[in-house]
This record gives C-alpha cells, sequence and structure tokens, in this order.
C-alpha cells in the first residue's frame, strides 16, 4: 500500500503522500443463491440472469476489463490502446444488459436488493458486503479472481501550509494502533497503520479475513490517477452501454 501510493504522490524523486484509510471494490454476493459468482464476468452467466446489479460507472468498467484478461491501467498512457479496452468491454456489458436488476445508484439502494434478495450477486464495495453479512452470513463480499479495486485515502499536505508540525503531530497520532483501530472499528474500512487491527473488533476481523486471504491481498489492482481525457472516453462508453437495447 505504502508503494502504490508512493508510486502515484512522487515528484522529481521526493514522496509527498503517505496511506491512511483503504478499501476495495468487488463483488458482494448470496452466497447460497449465487455461490459460483467469483469475478466481474461471471455475473453475466445464466445462473443469475436478472438477478445482478452494477453502477454504470469506471469500477464496473475496470472491474470487467481485468476480468477478461485485459490491463487498463496500464494503458492508462496510450488513449488509443484505452479506447480498444473500453470497446471490448462496452461489448461484453451490453451483452450482459438481460441480466441486470438494476444498475444502482447508492449505497443504500444496492444493500436493499441484497437484503429483499431481488439481487443475489453484484458489484459492491467491500464494507457494504460486511454490513450486511452481519445480518444475513449467506451475503458477504467476495475478491474476484480477477482482483479487488483497491482505492486509498492519502494524507497530503498542502505547499503553502502554515502548520506542519501540527499536520504530522495528526497523522502520527491517528496511525497509532490503537487510534487505527477504532477508526476501523467506526469507519468499517481498515487503515494503513501497522498493528492497527489488533483492536478491531472480532466479528469484523473475521469478516475481513474470510473475504480477503493473502493471494486476494496480493491481487487487489491500486488505482492509479486518471490522465486527462480518459474520464470523457469513459462517459461515453458508459451513455452508449446505457442506450443500448
Amino acid at each position: 500500500m505504502l508503494e502504490a501510493t508512493a508510486g502515484n504522490t512522487t515528484y522529481d524523486g521526493a514522496v509527498y503522500g503517505l496511506p491512511h484509510v483503504w478499501g476495495t471494490s468487488g463483488l458482494v454476493v448470496n452466497t447460497a443463491m449465487a455461490g459460483d459468482v467469483q469475478d466481474y464476468t461471471d455475473l453475466c452467466g445464466a445462473s443469475v440472469a436478472g438477478k445482478v446489479s452494477y453502477r454504470l460507472k469506471r469500477p464496473t468498467l475496470i472491474g470487467f476489463a481485468y476480468s477478461m484478461g485485459l490491463d487498463p491501467f496500464a494503458a492508462y498512457d496510450d488513449a488509443d490502446q484505452y479506447q480498444d479496452i473500453l470497446d471490448q468491454v462496452e461489448a461484453k456489458l451490453t451483452e450482459c444488459k438481460p441480466n441486470v436488476k438494476t444498475y444502482w445508484g447508492g449505497g443504500d439502494e444496492i444493500k436493499s436488493l441484497l437484503r429483499s434478495g431481488e439481487v443475489v450477486a453484484s458489484m459492491a464495495w467491500d464494507t457494504g458486503g460486511w454490513q450486511l453479512n452481519a445480518d444475513n452470513p449467506d451475503i458477504t463480499f467476495v475478491a474476484p479472481e480477477s482482483g479487488a479495486l483497491g482505492w486509498i485515502d492519502t494524507f497530503v499536505l498542502p505547499a503553502r501550509g502554515r502548520a506542519d508540525d501540527a499536520a504530522y503531530d495528526w497523522i502520527n497520532f491517528v496511525m497509532r494502533p490503537d487510534i487505527a483501530s477504532m477508526i476501523t472499528n467506526t469507519a468499517g474500512n481498515f487503515t494503513a497503520a501497522v498493528d492497527g487491527d489488533a483492536g478491531v473488533s472480532a466479528d469484523l476481523k473475521a469478516r475481513y479475513q474470510g473475504s480477503f486471504d493473502q493471494t486476494a491481498i496480493d491481487n487487489i489492482k491500486w488505482y492509479p490517477p486518471v490522465p486527462a481525457g480518459l474520464e470523457t472516453l469513459e462517459g461515453a462508453t458508459l451513455d452508449r452501454i446505457n442506450a443500448a437495447n
């Protein structure tokens, strides 16, 4: 995680960012009804037809690309190559539309759909899956075989900050293992603090460990910064998918 953050925040050989809170998006699955869903493209399988959901947003494009054996992040610096990947994913997501119960727009919406059984497999965040697991042990977050998509909230000091000493005091405080555990117990997201999970509740820690073994952690695809222009390409792709019959 430190390596991923350093790679995104290094300028002229100096590192300007540190990781703090992190999480992933992947699959939230009712394992009793859709246990064969192990990767993003499995949402297009006949066994879950009409009972899947995901957002028409960048994570869906990225996740499906990885599940199709493509590497979208490696193509970030080549707009033509990235557009080729988007075209392949667009075809797959258009083909998959009959499987989709609805495209969800908010966390409460997808959790309600999963609780009711209207949706049995979806793309969603890890914390949402663990919250649902507390109510229904059949529903949980599944790290996709092609890799969960990881985000990191970082610490970065503004260039013209006037209280750098206080900022470093704050960083050191919230990265203390005891404070980091309190943050995780409250927010549901884990932190980058060493031993920061020591005081995390046993239930949450068990859910985390049930979703992530070491292989799944090593396979997380960390989001890099988005180059200018790619959002326009993605937006056009998502619009065409939404409009397709």
